[in-house]
């Protein structure tokens, strides 16, 4: 094995020195630095230009061909930096009372250093080691779905998504359906409303009737499927009756709730309401279009595996294990299936409570205790797992 490498704190430093900022992503360049890396410790690296110029994801392996690997996944693309000046460089990465500032340093470029320094450890378990990392995950998980459809995946027999827990252990997240509903209505003047048909009005009516809507059974972890009204756009001018409005609704769901099932019940909603605007407006009058469209993830704490990664958190961490999840949606949505349905859990050192906002920072306590967690994980893994 290559070396020295540099430790977890110096990594993540220099993974936030790299731009990439979604949109545009930019994150081949970043992508080219891990694969240096890694083959440096000696895995095998495929770099795939994906989501245009500039952009790849990463397939890295090592000691793969029996058994099945621990795998890890990560993305390099972050959010923009918002409107608000930075105390610091947002790029800079710069360490002040065991923080580390930056865009991306809990979401999630510290959690990417942290599994890339078990992969440094010269230790190969049986079924070897994959890494997976993406771009385009901030938009959609763009990049994992290119990833997932190239297929040659290795074999792998549990993941690990290494989003911010704050190192806790997390089972699962929430799945994503992400709808445009548009109501079409007939334009007339303002003056003379009942020779038009609102859109606006329509719209307003369906609103107020999703609210009584069931979406779906509880789970027992995740609660009750949520929804959101994310935007609402209408009307061309204030003395015309508004021939069209146009809302998209987030909604967040668990695995007792099947996306099919739902979608089909708003388009249904959304055209009942559209026909209560008469002739005019049959037809066309909603259209109800997915946007995005993620399953949930959740692992049985009752797997064996869990239950070991659950005493090496609680060893290096504190986190006594309770089953939870987290309502945001990760990589893990679109890479699970073509993997094959893997045991798969979300843990990294990132803080949640400050992703995504301006003075975004990790705490290097939390840094050093995932490297250890990461090289316990890769140490103890057996090659294969009771489902």
């Amino acid at each position: 094995m290559a070396g020295p490498f540099p430790d977890v704190v110096s990594l993540t430093q220099q993974l936030v020195a790299f731009d990439t900022v979604n949109p545009p992503g930019n994150e081949a360049e970043a992508m080219g630095f891990c694969a240096d890396l890694l083959e440096s410790a000696g895995f095998t690296c495929v770099l795939q230009p994906t989501l245009g110029a500039g952009r790849a994801n990463l397939v890295a392996t090592r000691g793969v061909g029996s058994g099945q690997a621990i795998a890890f996944s990560g993305h390099l693309d972050t959010v923009p930096l918002g409107t608000a000046t930075w105390s610091d460089p947002p790029l800079g990465g710069i360490v002040r009372d065991g923080r580390l500032y930056g865009r991306g340093a809990s979401d999630m470029k510290g959690g990417v250093a942290a599994f890339l320094q078990a992969c440094f450890d010269p230790f190969t378990p049986p079924g070897g080691i994959a890494v997976l990392l993406t771009s385009g995950e901030e938009t959609g998980c763009e990049g994992a779905r290119e990833l997932g459809a190239a297929g040659g995946l290795p074999p792998v027999g549990a993941l690990i998504v290494a989003e911010s827990t704050d190192n806790e252990l997390v089972l699962g997240h929430k799945g994503v359906l992400w709808l445009s509903v548009r109501f079409n209505g007939v334009s007339a003047h303002g003056a003379m409303p009942e020779l038009g048909v609102n859109a606006i009005g329509l719209a307003s009516a369906f609103l107020q009737r999703l609210k009584q809507q069931d979406l779906g059974q509880g789970h027992v972890v995740m609660g009750q499927p949520t929804c959101n009204v994310g935007t609402i756009q209408g009307g061309a001018n204030i003395n015309s009756v508004a021939d069209f409005c146009e809302l998209t609704l987030d909604l967040r769901t668990n695995p007792n709730v099947q996306h099919d099932a739902l979608l089909a019940q708003i388009r249904t909603l959304a055209e009942e309401i559209a026909g209560e605007g008469g002739e005019k407006t049959a037809g066309d009058g909603a259209v109800v279009v997915p946007l995005l469209d993620l399953p949930p993830v959740w692992t049985a704490p009752e797997n064996v595996w869990v239950g070991q990664v659950a005493t090496v958190v609680q060893a290096h961490a504190e986190h006594a294990f309770k089953p939870s999840s987290v309502n945001y949606f990760t990589d893990a949505s679109v890479l699970t299936a073509p993997l094959g349905n893997p045991p798969t859990i979300i843990l990294g050192p990132g803080n949640p409570e400050c992703v995504h906002k301006t003075n975004e920072w990790i705490s290097l306590d939390r840094l050093h205790q995932c490297e250890k967690i990461m090289k316990h994980l890769v140490r103890g893994w057996t090659g294969g797992v009771t489902q």
